[in-house]
């Protein structure tokens, strides 16, 4: 491995998601926090990405996919995550919000960020696990 392993960036990423997720419980009203909270699952999906690539390479040495929905696939062949038809469907989400900017797909890419959290905790625990 060239520079050393690090987890910090996606716990600061959930740490964040979660923290707007409570902001938001006293502002439901307000849509920027709302926005804000995507913003934060965006981060917080991409960092994933980028670790579980990492390890598939610098652990597995298998050579991640560049089409992120292969991506999850190889990393559930691997057992980094448990359901790659529910990472794929964070994909979509994070491309959804990301590309177009609607109300409808914002509210819809929102309920989707509490399925996703359990999904990234158990992302960071696995992924520390096959680090060692």
């Amino acid at each position: 491995m060239s520079d050393e392993l690090s987890f910090e960036a996606l716990e600061l990423a959930i740490a964040a998601l979660e923290q707007g997720l409570r902001e938001h419980e006293q502002y439901p009203q307000l849509l920027t926090v709302r926005d804000g909270v995507i913003q934060r699952f965006e981060i917080a999906l991409d960092v994933s990405q980028k670790l579980m690539k990492r390890v598939l390479r610098d652990i597995y040495n298998i050579e991640p996919a560049r089409i992120a929905k292969n991506t999850a696939r190889e990393a559930a062949e691997m057992g980094l995550i448990a359901d790659a038809e529910a990472w794929i469907g964070h994909i979509d989400a994070r491309n959804d919000s990301a590309h177009t900017y609607d109300n409808v797909i914002a509210e819809r890419v929102f309920q989707r960020i509490p399925v996703f959290l359990p999904d990234a905790r158990d992302l960071l625990v696995r992924l520390k696990n096959a680090a060692g």
